[in-house]
């Protein structure tokens, strides 16, 4: 076998068309083999002699995509100083462009022994591995184009692969649950027709599902567990794992585009797969358990500020190298529009406090790429001071969790919620505003994959998290959920009518806040997961997506759907709903130089009057109505001209009881109630009654009415 030098960069298997080029990085490591694989079981061994900057590389001829390989870092293994290398142990290419196989749980891939964890393990693991793939980078992406649509016009829906997918009844059995499936006429019609904009997968990272899950008979669902970071989940792949994966990804990625829709992916780069000092050894801690890892005083043990064993090392050059080269390849290579980070306050973690202007923000802020693209914050870990909602930095978007609190309680009937809401539902400028971010800085949403779905938010108290097998302990016990009268499943008529009228509650207030909307995927159709707030590792029918039969029918299915996508509409049409900048609060001037008697908004209580502090303050007050100027939008359009739109009267009753609401003097003579969420159907469009000034309207119990008024 001809081996040449080769070069440093760029790190992993870079196939040339010739041959591959292989680059790893290691300073623990005194010598690194590279090991090709082969299907009889046998390997063959080649030293990378070649090292620049502790990179030690080769260029091989001849070596072709498809071909399996993996390293064996030959140094010292002395866990009480941090070194952990072992050449019994296969590793995976932290750069791996795809990676084959599963990990078949054994105490091979463990650096030490089960009954002696004080001493070394000297045991192949090979036979059990996954293993790295060199891959073709060439694929023919045509004219695809970046949708780059903006965030006051985005609509994000959070989903999984094989949860969305796996029981589509439209979609060809051998396709369900992956990426192809993602392709599907069905589906991407199902997508449009909601307004989605943007795809939010949950990881498509290679991860492993963990010896815990595999021994009681579980798996690793969610697939916050990665070990590839550059490659797409073999797992997900409809033909094939050697290379096979990265082609039906592109091809997923090109047909999304097509239809409009952009794809943002949820990435994990705050900790590996390797978990804790009693984790196996699968790539990085073989390759330079120090440079990657946050140890600590004692290296022989691992800080976890996420609750998996361990965390990244932030101030590492080589993590930072790592997580930017992983960024910047799925935007070129893979063509994605965005990422959320998982956790992402532990990214921000130089040292042990969560610092705004830790490197990492430096280095994406710096990025001709990366910094184009959406870039999406989950803004906590679970550190000390690992809360950080608002206080990212301007070029990031946050999952706004004080959003979703408050919405949560206004709709239950918390008492006090009425001043919170309202910030809430203006896209949150107690939070955003001072560091100059607008409100698109706010990712709304009431669910996702963490936690209840929409339907059992109106469905349980309590979570039900027997089938995970932690005695119910796993999962958030905090919920700020309302069963609406029984605990569950409930044939009563009158519960299930209000739990309808709670669900398109929550969907209208969504659709209808000021910031960018994330839906969980299933909600639209009141999808249940039977209670269960922590399904991570249910890869079964109890969190997969149950599509209706017919998703026209009328049934209480059928009408949430159609509603959902009706508020959609609503919001689609009307950019009142969706301002690029904070309301004012006060009035603006007219194109003509005059200044307008009304302001952009104004908040009045059930009786008409203008909402003065009192009000906010009264504990029992649960009802409001918010005024929206469809004359007073200060920001222009694209071409610098006026913006105006039609005026909206929001009406929130989350009281229990029939309020009546008076329709405000001196905003408009006459109004036509086009969204009511009493009503069955929701959505009476141009069918809805015409009101007018100081008129009265009754109020179901815990409902949201709109009026329209042309501009």
């Amino acid at each position: 076998m001809q081996v040449w030098p080769g070069q440093a960069y760029p790190l992993g298997a870079t196939y040339d068309g010739a041959g591959t080029n292989f680059a790893v990085f290691s300073e623990a490591a005194d010598r690194i083999e590279l090991c090709l694989l082969h299907d009889d079981g046998s390997e063959t061994a080649v030293e990378l002699r070649e090292s620049d900057a502790f990179v030690r590389h080769a260029y091989l001829p001849g070596i072709m995509p498809g071909q399996r390989y993996g390293f064996r870092a030959h140094g010292e293994y002395a866990p009480e100083r941090g070194l952990r290398c072992n050449s019994a142990k296969l590793l995976l290419d932290p750069y791996a462009k795809a990676i084959s196989g599963r990990v078949e749980w054994g105490e091979g891939v463990y650096g030490y022994h089960f009954d002696a964890p004080e001493r070394r393990n000297d045991l192949d693991s090979a036979p059990n591995m996954m293993t790295s793939v060199v891959v073709n980078p060439y694929f023919d992406w045509g004219d695809d184009r970046p949708p780059r649509t903006e965030y006051h016009r985005t609509v994000i829906y959070e989903a999984h692969v094989k949860g969305l997918t796996m029981l589509h009844p439209a979609v060809p059995e051998e396709d369900r649950g992956t990426y192809a499936a993602l392709t599907h006429p069905a589906v991407i019609e199902h997508l449009t027709e909601l307004g989605v904009t943007a795809l939010e997968l949950m990881p498509v990272h290679q991860f492993v599902n963990d010896h815990r899950l595999v021994d009681l008979g579980l798996n690793n669902y969610w697939g916050y567990n990665t070990i590839g970071f550059f490659a797409p989940h073999n797992a997900y792949a409809s033909w094939g794992d050697r290379g096979q994966q990265v082609l039906e990804f592109k091809s997923a990625v090109r047909a999304l585009h097509e239809a409009g829709i952009e794809v943002i992916l949820d990435v994990v780069y705050n900790h590996t797969a390797e978990g804790n000092h009693l984790g196996p050894t699968l790539s990085f801690r073989g390759l330079d358990n120090q440079s990657y890892y946050r140890l600590t005083d004692d290296p022989q043990y691992y800080m976890d500020t996420t609750g998996t064993g361990n965390s990244l090392l932030m101030r590492s050059p080589h993590v930072l190298q790592l997580i930017m080269d992983s960024l910047r390849y799925w935007v070129t290579e893979m063509h994605v529009d965005g990422f959320r980070f998982d956790l992402a306050a532990t990214l921000a973690r130089q040292f042990h406090e969560v610092d705004r202007l830790s490197s990492f923000f430096d280095l994406v802020q710096q990025d001709p790429v990366v910094s184009q693209v959406k870039l999406i914050a989950e803004p906590w870990d679970v550190g000390e001071g690992g809360y950080q909602v608002g206080n990212f930095p301007p070029l990031w978007t946050e999952w706004n969790g004080k959003y979703r609190d408050t919405v949560r309680d206004l709709w239950r009937g918390e008492p006090q919620t009425l001043a919170e809401f309202a910030s809430r539902l203006t896209g949150s400028s107690d939070l955003y505003q001072d560091d100059g971010r607008r409100p698109l800085a706010s990712i709304n949403f009431v669910t996702c994959h963490d936690g209840f779905t929409l339907h059992d938010l109106v469905a349980y108290n309590e979570k039900h998290n027997e089938a995970n097998g932690e005695d119910n302990n796993d999962g958030e016990s905090h919920n700020r959920s309302w069963n609406c009268g029984a605990e569950g499943e409930t044939g009563d008529p009158e519960i299930l009518a209000l739990r309808d009228r709670q669900l398109r509650n929550f969907i209208a207030t969504l659709l209808l806040s000021q910031g960018v909307p994330m839906l969980s995927h299933g909600d639209e159709f009141a999808r249940t997961q039977g209670g269960n707030n922590n399904a991570y590792c249910q890869d079964s029918e109890l969190a997969w997506v149950r599509w209706p039969a017919d998703p026209e029918n009328a049934d209480s299915q059928g009408t949430l759907l159609a509603f959902t996508r009706a508020v959609a509409r609503l919001r689609r049409d009307h950019p009142v709903f969706r301002r690029r900048r904070f309301f004012h609060g006060r009035p603006v001037e007219e194109p003509t130089g005059a200044q307008s008697e009304l302001t952009d908004i104004a908040w009045f209580t059930p009786a008409g009057e203008v909402m003065r502090q009192r009000d906010w303050d009264r504990s029992h007050a649960r009802a409001l109505s918010v005024f929206l100027n469809g004359n007073a939008i200060s920001e222009p359009d694209t071409r610098g001209e006026r913006i105006q739109d039609d005026s909206f009267l929001l009406m929130f009753n989350a009281s229990p009881d029939e309020l009546g609401f008076v329709v405000p003097l001196n905003h408009g003579a006459q109004w036509q109630v086009v969204l009511d969420t009493a009503a069955e159907d929701g959505v009476p469009g141009e069918d809805g009654p015409k009101v007018r000034a100081g008129d009265e309207l009754l109020l179901a119990g815990r409902s949201l009415t709109v009026l329209q008024r042309p501009a």
